[in-house]
This record gives C-alpha cells, sequence and structure tokens, in this order.
C-alpha cells in the first residue's frame, strides 16, 4: 500500500515543473516514503529512487527521506547485512542526488538528535556523507563553520576516558570520532593550502578551522590522558588528534609558536577573527593546552626556536599554569603540575630575579599550589604540589624567596602550609650563616620584619591552639634555632634586640593560651568519663568545631591526643625560653668579667 501511494505521488509531481511543486506534494512524499520503509518496502523505495525519471523529484523532496534511512542504521543494527546494504545505497543515493542546502541543515540536525552512546554512532555514520554534501556547497566557510560547531558541540557531550584501559575500550566512541573528524577536516584544510589567492572566502574558511582547532584543544585535549611515549604512544588517539590540529593550524598560516608568542596581548586578532571578553577565556584553556601539548608532551616542539631561554619559556607558560591550576578537574590540575615542573627543571637553582614576582603569574601560581595542597582530594595531587612549592621557592634568588614567604604567610591561612614556609625560613637563616655575601635578606632588620609575621599568635592567648598547633611548633622550634645558633653578642640575625617583643607578641600569650586549652579539655575529659560510666551519647569541642553524638571511649582518644599535642608544644616552650635564659646570662657573665 505505501509503494502504490509513493509511486502515486511520483506519477502526479513528474508531470509538474520543479517551481510547481506544492507543499502539499513535499509532505506526502515524505510520509508515503516514510511508510515505505517503515514497512520494509526498501528494495521498492531503492528502485524509485535509482529510476532517472525522477531524478527532480527526489533532488527537490529526497532529503526528507535521510531521516528515517538514518534511523534504521542506527537503531536496527540487528537487521541482516543485505537489508543495511540497500539502506547504504539509499543514503549514498540520497546524499548525491538532493539539494545540497537541506541535506546539510537534515544531516546537521540528525547528528544533534542523539544522546549518550549513540553521539558517536551517529557523527561516525554521517561524517562522510556531510563532507560530500558540503564539498557541493558553494558557501563553504559558513557550512563548514556549521558542521564543525554542531560536531564539536555534540562530541563535548562525551565523557573523556582517563586510563589505559578506558581509551582502548573507548565505550562511548570519542576516540573514534576525534579520529574520523581529522579525515572530516582534512580536504578543508587541503582546500586553504592549494587556494594561493588571500579572497575573503578563504580567509573566513581560515577562521572557521582556526575556531574548530581552538576548541578541539580545549575539549577533549584539556583533559585528555595521553599514554606514555615509550608504551602505545604510537597508538594513543589523543596524541594523533593533538598532532593532527597543531599541524592543521600551521597549514592555516597560524604556527603554533607565532600563537603562543603572541598570546598575551591585551587585544588578539587573527585576521577577521576577533577574541571578546567570553571567548578570550575560553582561548585561555586552549593556549594552555597547546603549551602543555608542546612542553610536556613534546608534541612538535622541534619547531620552536632553539634559542629561547629557560627563563623567558618560564615566563611564557607561567600564564597558562595559571589556568590549569584555576580549573577543578584532577587531570587539568596534573598537567599545569607537569608543566610548571617541565619550565622550573630548564632553570638554575636561585637564578629566578625577584622581579619576575612582579609579573601576576608569578604570585598566583604560588597561591594556586597553596589551593591544590590544602583543598584537593586527591593525595598524589597534594604531594606533587608540595614538591612543586619547594621546587619553585628553590629557583628564586633571596629577595625572590623573601618575597614569596612575606606573601604566603599573609594568603595562605593554613596552619600546615604556614609551618611549611617558617620551615623554608629556617633554611634559608641557616644557609646565611654560611654565606660570605648576600646575608641581608635572612638576617637582621629584613629578618626582623619577617619574624614578626611568624612569632607572634593571631588571635593571642584567645587563638585556638589545636587548629594552629603545625604553625606553632615550626615557629618555636625557629625561635629555638634561631637562640642556639645567634649568640647575644653577635646578634646577625637581631632577634636579641627584638627579644622583649617576643616574649610579649609570642611566648607571654601561648603561655596563657596553654593553660587556658588544657584546663578545657581536661573538663571535657572529665565529662567524657561521666557520659561513659551513663553511656550516654554527648558531643564535644574540639579545634573549634562540634564533634556529636561520639562514642565516650572514641571521644576520650579524640581529647587525650589535643592534651598530648598541648603537652608538646609545651615542652618546646620550656626548652626555648631555657635556652635563652641560658643565654643571656652566660653573655651577662662574660659582660662583667670583661668589664
Amino acid at each position: 500500500m505505501a509503494v502504490e501511494e509513493l509511486q502515486a505521488i511520483i506519477k502526479r509531481c513528474q508531470i509538474l515543473e520543479e517551481q510547481d511543486f506544492k507543499e502539499e506534494d513535499f509532505g506526502l512524499f515524505q510520509l508515503a516514503g516514510q511508510k515505505c520503509i517503515e514497512e520494509g518496502h526498501i528494495d521498492q523505495l531503492l528502485e524509485i529512487i535509482q529510476d532517472e525519471k525522477n531524478k527532480v523529484i527526489i533532488k527537490n523532496m529526497g532529503w526528507n527521506l535521510v531521516g528515517p534511512v538514518v534511523r534504521c542504521l542506527l537503531w536496527k543494527e540487528r537487521e541482516d547485512d543485505d537489508k543495511r546494504k540497500v539502506y547504504f545505497l539509499i543514503l549514498d543515493l540520497l546524499v548525491k542526488l538532493c539539494n545540497p542546502k537541506e541535506l546539510l541543515l537534515g544531516l546537521l540536525e540528525l547528528i544533534e538528535e542523539p544522546s549518550g552512546k549513540q553521539i558517536s554512532q551517529s557523527i561516525l555514520l554521517l561524517l562522510q556523507p556531510l563532507q560530500t554534501v558540503i564539498q557541493k556547497l558553494h558557501n563553504k566557510a559558513y557550512s563548514i563553520g556549521l558542521a564543525l560547531s554542531t560536531l564539536w558541540n555534540q562530541l563535548s557531550l562525551l565523557p573523556v576516558p582517563y586510563s589505559k584501559e578506558q581509551i582502548q575500550m573507548d565505550d562511548y566512541g570519542l576516540c573514534r570520532c576525534c579520529k574520523a573528524l581529522i579525515e572530516f577536516t582534512k580536504p578543508f584544510v587541503e582546500e586553504v593550502i592549494d587556494n594561493k589567492e588571500n579572497s575573503l572566502e578563504n580567509e573566513k574558511l581560515k577562521d572557521e578551522l582556526l575556531k574548530f582547532c581552538f576548541k578541539s584543544l580545549k575539549c577533549p585535549l584539556l583533559t585528555a590522558q595521553f599514554l606514555e611515549q615509550s608504551e602505545e604512544g604510537g597508538n594513543d588517539p589523543f596524541r594523533y588528534f593533538a598532532s593532527e590540529i597543531i599541524g592543521f593550524l600551521s597549514a592555516i598560516e597560524h604556527p603554533f609558536p607565532k600563537m603562543i608568542f603572541n598570546h598575551g596581548r591585551r587585544k588578539r586578532t587573527w585576521n577577521y577573527l576577533e577574541f571578546e571578553e567570553e571567548e578570550d577565556k575560553q582561548l585561555a584553556d586552549s593556549m594552555a593546552s597547546l603549551a602543555y601539548l608542546v612542553f610536556v608532551q613534546g608534541i612538535c616542539i622541534d619547531q620552536l626556536p632553539m634559542v629561547l631561554s629557560p627563563l623567558y619559556l618560564l615566563q611564557l607558560n607561567m600564564g597558562h599554569i595559571e589556568v590549569f591550576l584555576q580549573r577543578a578537574e584532577e587531570s587539568v590540575i596534573s598537567k599545569g603540575l607537569e608543566l610548571l615542573e617541565n619550565s622550573l627543571l630548564r632553570i638554575e637553582d636561585n637564578s629566578l630575579l625577584y622581579q619576575y614576582l612582579e609579573i601576576k603569574s608569578f604570585l598566583t601560581v604560588p597561591q594556586g599550589l597553596v589551593k591544590v595542597m590544602t583543598l584537593c582530594p586527591m593525595e598524589t595531587l597534594r604531594k606533587k604540589s608540595l614538591a612543586m612549592l619547594q621546587l619553585y621557592i628553590s629557583k628564586l634568588d633571596s629577595p625572590g624567596k623573601y618575597t614569596l614567604f612575606r606573601c604566603l604567610l599573609n594568603t595562605s591561612h593554613h596552619s600546615g602550609v604556614e609551618a611549611f614556609i617558617i620551615q623554608n625560613i629556617k633554611n634559608q637563616i641557616d644557609m646565611s650563616f654560611k654565606r660570605t655575601h648576600n646575608k641581608k635578606w635572612f638576617t637582621g632588620p629584613q629578618l626582623i620584619s619577617l619574624l614578626d609575621l611568624v612569632l607572634f599568635l593571631p588571635e593571642g592567648a584567645e587563638t585556638d591552639l589545636l587548629q594552629n598547633s603545625d604553625r606553632i611548633m615550626a615557629s618555636l622550634n625557629l625561635l629555638r634555632y634561631l637562640v642556639i645558633k645567634d649568640n647575644e653578642n653577635d646578634n646577625q640575625t637581631g632577634l636579641w634586640t627584638e627579644l622583649g617583643n617576643v616574649k610579649n607578641n609570642f611566648l607571654k600569650p601561648l603561655h596563657i593560651g596553654l593553660n587556658m586549652s588544657k584546663a578545657h579539655y581536661e573538663a571535657e575529659i572529665k565529662n567524657s568519663q561521666e557520659a561513659q560510666k551513663s553511656k550516654d551519647l554527648c558531643s564535644i569541642t574540639v579545634g573549634g568545631e562540634e564533634i556529636p553524638n561520639m562514642p565516650p571511649e572514641m571521644q576520650l582518644k579524640v581529647l587525650h591526643s589535643a592534651l598530648f599535642t598541648f603537652d608538646l608544644i609545651e615542652s618546646v616552650l620550656a626548652r626555648v625560653e631555657e635556652l635563652i635564659e641560658m643565654k643571656t646570662k652566660s653573655t651577662s657573665e662574660e659582660n662583667t668579667e670583661i668589664k
């Protein structure tokens, strides 16, 4: 019945001129053709499409059948091979015969329809037909831009595989789509290369391809993981995709060295393509991804001039590292840490001048490392960030280290980080004692200014000692070191001049705070022991935070642990005060003997 309906419509339209086809004819043709497909009359439909007498009708109306044919190919995977061959023949003929403008829009709609795993299936099925259709169109730049944008929007919905196993399994087909997308784009890139005339249309085509490259650098390449080059690098789909994208940039006259060196200017313009504020933010992600691919993965790195100094390359990459560290994805943070390590290892220790810290990213990157160290849920990244901060410190010259320490002490607001910085300050003071020159930054007045940020309690005696225990222990250990290392008569560090302030701002409030804290926790232990007898659940306050409904035996463990911390602080405090008394007494006796 469906075949007869379709033949009747065609018979009526065969006697009409192309311009006389009515909207009603289009609708009836579509319904009858779709019914033929649904009822399985595909052999008869193929014959109708192949009939030369129906060429004009198929050209104008046939594109409506592409959707039903494609859906059959996507959803009826269990069809026998003979039927699938017929579907493919019908699709090829429709692509060959139908109006390319209508086909382009129809194919893009079909690409936009699916979700989940069917996204990659539809893309892989329709890329070749889409390429054929675009080749027929005159306004290629617009058509290619529309197609690439639609394809990228769909690909960006697919999860990026991370592990080697996930990449090999490629469950959602992203890896296969990336490879197919390169093959889809190559003819248009070659067209740009072959077209020696700098026509407006050719420039527009370059811009559309450039946009696609930028988008690809961000997704999937910003988050994609790469296989080890020594392992299966040759079969790594993302490495292949990245290499081809970077190759496209050179082919359309935007080689990546020029792009990397130009990035950072206030206004970026490539040909007719201008990047406004929102696009500029997207561009920052893309350029960071490009820097990682080149400097860490080594893709096309041989295109970079060999004369570039390590310090210049570090300056070039710090902005990109800042972009990586601002992201939340662990895979992206990891790339930022790798790029930072790669850049820092090229530089000699103590050679990074303090003037570099006047560049915004040279301070925001270490602050970003601190955020990763304190907030990232992944332990390996926290440890890596700590190692990178230490490596960064080692590259700075003395005034640079001094400046960074002041900055991080003022901004980190984390006891463990502050303890880490204080330990670094101690190390620098120790090195200054061993030097015969360049000692001023970690001795004398400069050091006293730094110690003012270290040897004090933020809220005096009311400071939460448990929450700040790491910082307090580091400060006491630094003070103990200074008292032992520096004699009052030498006073190289300036400590003995400022000892009165140290006692008033740090030691005395610490004594009072310890007495208050110990009394509080001893009272909490008593309450917990009473609760244990009555077998009640109660809440306790530890480190300024209430811990509710904890079993009494667990409460006691927490409380005794806190008391142990206070005893440890008190022990070191007592030793520091004992050393101060010994040193001042010894100095006083020496001065008396001299008199």
